[in-house]
Protein backbone atom coordinates (compact mmCIF):
# COMPACT_ATOMS: atom_id res chain seq x y z
CA UNK A 1 0.00 0.00 0.00
CA UNK A 2 2.82 2.81 1.14
CA UNK A 3 4.28 1.62 -2.80
CA UNK A 4 1.57 2.18 -3.89
CA UNK A 5 0.90 5.51 -2.71
CA UNK A 6 4.46 6.66 -3.12
CA UNK A 7 3.89 5.95 -6.99
CA UNK A 8 0.94 7.89 -6.72
CA UNK A 9 2.43 10.96 -5.21
CA UNK A 10 5.75 10.71 -7.83
CA UNK A 11 3.12 10.89 -10.56
CA UNK A 12 1.32 13.82 -9.37
CA UNK A 13 4.74 15.63 -8.66
CA UNK A 14 5.20 14.66 -12.72
CA UNK A 15 1.70 16.30 -13.20
CA UNK A 16 2.10 19.46 -11.34
CA UNK A 17 5.71 20.22 -13.06
CA UNK A 18 3.51 20.54 -16.22
CA UNK A 19 0.70 22.42 -14.81
CA UNK A 20 -1.53 19.25 -14.79
CA UNK A 21 -3.23 17.69 -11.53
CA UNK A 22 -6.30 16.79 -13.55
CA UNK A 23 -6.57 14.87 -16.72
CA UNK A 24 -8.70 16.63 -18.22
CA UNK A 25 -6.51 19.84 -19.90
CA UNK A 26 -10.47 21.47 -20.95
CA UNK A 27 -10.98 22.21 -17.42
CA UNK A 28 -7.92 23.87 -16.60
CA UNK A 29 -7.62 27.40 -16.02
CA UNK A 30 -5.10 28.30 -18.87
CA UNK A 31 -6.46 26.45 -21.61
CA UNK A 32 -10.21 26.11 -22.96
CA UNK A 33 -11.50 23.54 -25.10
CA UNK A 34 -11.92 25.97 -27.96
CA UNK A 35 -11.24 29.51 -29.00
CA UNK A 36 -11.86 31.39 -31.76
CA UNK A 37 -9.46 32.70 -34.50
CA UNK A 38 -9.07 36.08 -33.04
CA UNK A 39 -8.54 34.99 -29.51
CA UNK A 40 -6.02 32.38 -30.07
CA UNK A 41 -3.95 35.00 -32.43
CA UNK A 42 -4.35 37.75 -29.70
CA UNK A 43 -2.33 35.30 -27.42
CA UNK A 44 -0.46 33.86 -29.95
CA UNK A 45 0.83 37.68 -31.42
CA UNK A 46 1.65 38.49 -27.89
CA UNK A 47 4.13 35.92 -27.37
CA UNK A 48 5.59 36.62 -30.45
CA UNK A 49 6.10 40.48 -29.50
CA UNK A 50 7.36 39.20 -26.40
CA UNK A 51 9.95 37.03 -27.91
CA UNK A 52 10.86 40.13 -29.89
CA UNK A 53 11.11 42.29 -27.02
CA UNK A 54 12.78 40.71 -24.76
CA UNK A 55 16.16 39.59 -27.13
CA UNK A 56 15.68 43.09 -29.00
CA UNK A 57 16.16 44.34 -25.77
CA UNK A 58 19.02 42.19 -24.68
CA UNK A 59 21.23 43.30 -27.73
CA UNK A 60 20.74 46.62 -27.04
CA UNK A 61 21.61 46.34 -23.29
CA UNK A 62 25.20 44.47 -24.39
CA UNK A 63 25.53 46.88 -27.39
CA UNK A 64 24.86 49.87 -24.93
CA UNK A 65 27.80 48.79 -22.28
CA UNK A 66 29.90 51.50 -23.89
CA UNK A 67 27.44 54.60 -22.89
CA UNK A 68 27.72 54.01 -19.19
CA UNK A 69 30.89 53.84 -16.43
CA UNK A 70 32.43 50.54 -15.53
CA UNK A 71 31.23 49.82 -12.39
CA UNK A 72 27.89 50.61 -14.00
CA UNK A 73 28.10 47.81 -16.42
CA UNK A 74 27.20 44.88 -14.53
CA UNK A 75 23.67 45.71 -14.09
CA UNK A 76 23.50 46.09 -17.68
CA UNK A 77 24.62 42.91 -18.43
CA UNK A 78 22.28 41.53 -15.77
CA UNK A 79 19.42 43.25 -17.87
CA UNK A 80 20.61 41.42 -21.08
CA UNK A 81 20.76 38.11 -19.24
CA UNK A 82 17.19 38.75 -17.92
CA UNK A 83 15.65 39.18 -20.86
CA UNK A 84 17.38 36.68 -23.05
CA UNK A 85 16.09 33.98 -20.48
CA UNK A 86 12.92 35.39 -20.61
CA UNK A 87 12.94 35.13 -24.64
CA UNK A 88 14.16 31.78 -24.63
CA UNK A 89 11.17 30.69 -22.33
CA UNK A 90 8.77 33.14 -24.31
CA UNK A 91 9.66 30.78 -27.33
CA UNK A 92 9.22 27.72 -25.18
CA UNK A 93 5.29 29.40 -24.25
CA UNK A 94 4.97 30.06 -27.58
CA UNK A 95 5.62 26.71 -29.00
CA UNK A 96 3.65 24.71 -26.50
CA UNK A 97 0.50 27.20 -27.59
CA UNK A 98 0.77 26.22 -30.96
CA UNK A 99 1.24 22.89 -29.98
CA UNK A 100 -1.80 22.87 -27.72
CA UNK A 101 -4.95 24.05 -30.48
CA UNK A 102 -5.07 22.97 -33.95
CA UNK A 103 -7.65 24.95 -36.43
CA UNK A 104 -10.77 23.13 -37.35
CA UNK A 105 -13.53 24.35 -39.11
CA UNK A 106 -12.28 27.94 -38.07
CA UNK A 107 -12.33 26.96 -34.32
CA UNK A 108 -9.34 27.01 -32.23
CA UNK A 109 -9.90 23.31 -30.45
CA UNK A 110 -7.37 21.58 -28.05
CA UNK A 111 -5.49 18.91 -29.63
CA UNK A 112 -4.51 17.06 -26.71
CA UNK A 113 -1.13 18.15 -26.37
CA UNK A 114 -1.34 19.68 -23.21
CA UNK A 115 -0.24 23.75 -22.79
CA UNK A 116 2.87 23.62 -20.26
CA UNK A 117 2.20 26.74 -18.00
CA UNK A 118 5.60 25.77 -15.65
CA UNK A 119 7.62 27.37 -18.52
CA UNK A 120 6.30 30.87 -16.91
CA UNK A 121 7.12 30.13 -13.01
CA UNK A 122 10.84 28.73 -14.07
CA UNK A 123 11.58 31.78 -15.76
CA UNK A 124 10.23 33.69 -12.80
CA UNK A 125 12.14 31.94 -10.68
CA UNK A 126 14.79 33.03 -12.54
CA UNK A 127 14.44 36.72 -13.63
CA UNK A 128 12.63 38.13 -10.27
CA UNK A 129 15.56 37.45 -8.42
CA UNK A 130 17.81 39.34 -11.13
CA UNK A 131 15.36 42.02 -11.54
CA UNK A 132 16.18 43.02 -8.09
CA UNK A 133 20.21 42.29 -8.41
CA UNK A 134 20.21 44.52 -11.24
CA UNK A 135 17.95 47.30 -9.26
CA UNK A 136 20.71 47.41 -6.64
CA UNK A 137 23.97 46.51 -8.64
CA UNK A 138 23.07 50.06 -10.90
CA UNK A 139 23.51 51.88 -7.90
CA UNK A 140 26.74 50.75 -6.91
CA UNK A 141 25.92 50.45 -3.53
CA UNK A 142 28.64 49.94 -0.71
CA UNK A 143 29.01 46.60 0.08
CA UNK A 144 28.29 46.85 3.82
CA UNK A 145 24.37 47.91 2.25
CA UNK A 146 24.31 46.29 -0.81
CA UNK A 147 24.69 42.94 0.36
CA UNK A 148 21.91 42.93 2.96
CA UNK A 149 19.55 44.51 0.45
CA UNK A 150 20.04 41.45 -2.26
CA UNK A 151 19.81 39.17 0.49
CA UNK A 152 15.76 40.36 1.83
CA UNK A 153 14.84 40.78 -1.93
CA UNK A 154 16.91 37.85 -3.93
CA UNK A 155 15.40 35.41 -0.48
CA UNK A 156 11.37 37.45 -0.95
CA UNK A 157 11.73 37.03 -4.70
CA UNK A 158 11.73 33.07 -4.55
CA UNK A 159 9.61 32.62 -2.24
CA UNK A 160 6.96 35.18 -3.57
CA UNK A 161 7.21 32.58 -6.46
CA UNK A 162 7.53 29.36 -4.86
CA UNK A 163 4.05 30.13 -2.85
CA UNK A 164 2.52 31.42 -6.12
CA UNK A 165 3.00 28.31 -8.17
CA UNK A 166 0.70 25.83 -6.45
CA UNK A 167 -2.28 28.08 -6.71
CA UNK A 168 -1.70 28.78 -10.02
CA UNK A 169 -1.79 24.89 -11.20
CA UNK A 170 -4.68 24.19 -9.01
CA UNK A 171 -8.27 23.98 -10.20
CA UNK A 172 -9.88 24.74 -6.92
CA UNK A 173 -10.32 27.98 -6.44
CA UNK A 174 -10.09 28.00 -2.46
CA UNK A 175 -6.85 26.41 -3.06
CA UNK A 176 -5.59 28.90 -5.75
CA UNK A 177 -6.88 31.70 -3.43
CA UNK A 178 -5.20 30.23 -0.13
CA UNK A 179 -1.65 30.33 -1.86
CA UNK A 180 -2.25 33.21 -3.69
CA UNK A 181 -2.50 35.16 -0.27
CA UNK A 182 0.64 33.45 1.23
CA UNK A 183 2.41 34.53 -1.69
CA UNK A 184 1.40 38.42 -1.68
CA UNK A 185 2.96 38.25 1.81
CA UNK A 186 6.56 38.06 0.51
CA UNK A 187 5.55 40.75 -2.34
CA UNK A 188 4.25 43.04 0.38
CA UNK A 189 7.65 42.37 1.95
CA UNK A 190 9.74 43.23 -1.42
CA UNK A 191 7.95 46.77 -2.09
CA UNK A 192 8.59 47.57 2.24
CA UNK A 193 12.28 47.13 1.29
CA UNK A 194 12.55 49.04 -2.11
CA UNK A 195 10.32 52.01 -0.52
CA UNK A 196 11.71 51.81 2.85
CA UNK A 197 15.04 50.73 3.45
CA UNK A 198 16.26 51.44 -0.33
CA UNK A 199 15.22 54.79 0.38
CA UNK A 200 17.71 55.08 3.05
CA UNK A 201 20.62 54.58 0.38
CA UNK A 202 18.45 57.21 -2.05
CA UNK A 203 19.51 59.65 -0.25
CA UNK A 204 23.63 60.29 -1.34
CA UNK A 205 22.32 59.88 -4.83
CA UNK A 206 22.19 62.69 -7.19
CA UNK A 207 18.42 64.29 -7.75
CA UNK A 208 18.34 62.83 -11.69
CA UNK A 209 19.25 59.70 -10.18
CA UNK A 210 16.39 59.94 -7.18
CA UNK A 211 13.67 60.90 -10.20
CA UNK A 212 14.55 57.84 -12.20
CA UNK A 213 14.64 55.49 -9.50
CA UNK A 214 11.09 56.58 -8.11
CA UNK A 215 9.62 56.51 -11.15
CA UNK A 216 11.59 53.08 -11.49
CA UNK A 217 9.79 51.61 -8.53
CA UNK A 218 6.16 52.94 -9.65
CA UNK A 219 6.36 50.76 -13.26
CA UNK A 220 7.53 48.06 -10.79
CA UNK A 221 4.37 48.08 -8.82
CA UNK A 222 2.41 49.06 -11.85
CA UNK A 223 3.76 45.73 -13.70
CA UNK A 224 3.65 43.25 -11.06
CA UNK A 225 0.43 44.41 -10.13
CA UNK A 226 -0.49 42.98 -13.05
CA UNK A 227 0.24 39.59 -12.34
CA UNK A 228 -2.08 39.48 -9.41
CA UNK A 229 -4.98 40.96 -11.22
CA UNK A 230 -4.30 38.06 -14.29
CA UNK A 231 -3.85 35.47 -10.90
CA UNK A 232 -7.36 36.26 -9.60
CA UNK A 233 -9.64 36.49 -12.31
CA UNK A 234 -10.99 32.91 -11.99
CA UNK A 235 -11.36 33.56 -8.26
CA UNK A 236 -14.07 36.79 -9.23
CA UNK A 237 -16.02 34.79 -11.46
CA UNK A 238 -13.91 35.24 -15.01
CA UNK A 239 -13.53 31.83 -16.16
CA UNK A 240 -13.66 29.91 -19.54
CA UNK A 241 -12.23 31.90 -22.67
CA UNK A 242 -12.19 35.17 -20.95
CA UNK A 243 -9.93 33.75 -18.02
CA UNK A 244 -7.64 31.77 -20.96
CA UNK A 245 -7.25 34.87 -22.74
CA UNK A 246 -7.33 37.29 -19.70
CA UNK A 247 -4.41 35.39 -17.60
CA UNK A 248 -2.11 34.71 -20.95
CA UNK A 249 -2.71 38.43 -22.11
CA UNK A 250 -1.72 40.16 -18.75
CA UNK A 251 0.91 38.15 -17.33
CA UNK A 252 2.51 38.84 -21.11
CA UNK A 253 1.80 42.71 -20.75
CA UNK A 254 3.61 42.38 -17.32
CA UNK A 255 6.35 40.44 -18.35
CA UNK A 256 7.05 43.11 -21.00
CA UNK A 257 6.89 46.20 -18.58
CA UNK A 258 8.55 44.38 -15.61
CA UNK A 259 12.16 43.35 -17.93
CA UNK A 260 12.67 45.20 -20.93
CA UNK A 261 10.44 48.40 -20.03
CA UNK A 262 12.22 48.12 -16.67
CA UNK A 263 15.78 47.34 -18.24
CA UNK A 264 15.47 50.74 -20.46
CA UNK A 265 15.03 52.48 -16.72
CA UNK A 266 18.28 50.49 -15.62
CA UNK A 267 19.91 52.18 -18.32
CA UNK A 268 18.83 55.93 -17.87
CA UNK A 269 20.25 55.58 -14.29
CA UNK A 270 23.72 54.17 -15.51
CA UNK A 271 23.89 56.88 -17.95
CA UNK A 272 22.47 59.78 -15.37
CA UNK A 273 25.00 58.32 -12.47
CA UNK A 274 27.85 58.26 -14.94
CA UNK A 275 27.11 62.02 -16.12
CA UNK A 276 26.97 63.17 -12.56
CA UNK A 277 30.47 60.72 -11.84
CA UNK A 278 31.88 62.69 -15.22
CA UNK A 279 30.87 65.92 -13.88
CA UNK A 280 32.78 65.37 -10.67
CA UNK A 281 35.80 63.96 -11.90
CA UNK A 282 35.59 60.64 -10.98
CA UNK A 283 37.84 58.85 -13.36
CA UNK A 284 35.98 55.01 -12.06
CA UNK A 285 32.96 56.14 -12.93
CA UNK A 286 33.81 57.30 -16.40
CA UNK A 287 32.41 55.95 -19.28
CA UNK A 288 34.45 55.33 -22.36
CA UNK A 289 33.76 55.77 -26.03
CA UNK A 290 30.40 57.82 -25.13
CA UNK A 291 30.56 61.43 -26.46
CA UNK A 292 27.05 61.96 -26.10
CA UNK A 293 28.00 62.16 -22.52
CA UNK A 294 31.18 64.27 -22.64
CA UNK A 295 29.88 66.90 -20.48
CA UNK A 296 32.63 67.66 -17.66
CA UNK A 297 33.87 70.80 -17.91
CA UNK A 298 36.30 72.35 -19.88
CA UNK A 299 38.55 73.84 -16.59
CA UNK A 300 38.24 70.04 -14.93
CA UNK A 301 39.21 68.58 -18.21
CA UNK A 302 42.05 71.04 -18.20
CA UNK A 303 43.06 70.62 -14.80
CA UNK A 304 43.08 66.79 -15.09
Amino acid sequence: METKLMILASSLSDFALLGLLNEDTSSRLSTVQSLSSSQFNLIYNAFSLAIAAMFGSALFFLSAQAQVGQKYRLALVVSAVLVSIAGYHYFRIFDSWGAAYSLQNGVYTLTGVPFNDAYRYVDWLLTVPLLLVETVAVLALPGTEAKPLLTKLVGASILMIGLGYPGEISNDFTTRAIWGTLSTIPFVYIIYVLWVELSKSLERQPESVQKLVRTMRLLLLLSWGVYPIAYILPLIGVTGTSATVGVQLGYTIADILAKPIFGLYIFAIAVAKTKFDREQGNENGMAHDAPELDIVPATVKASS
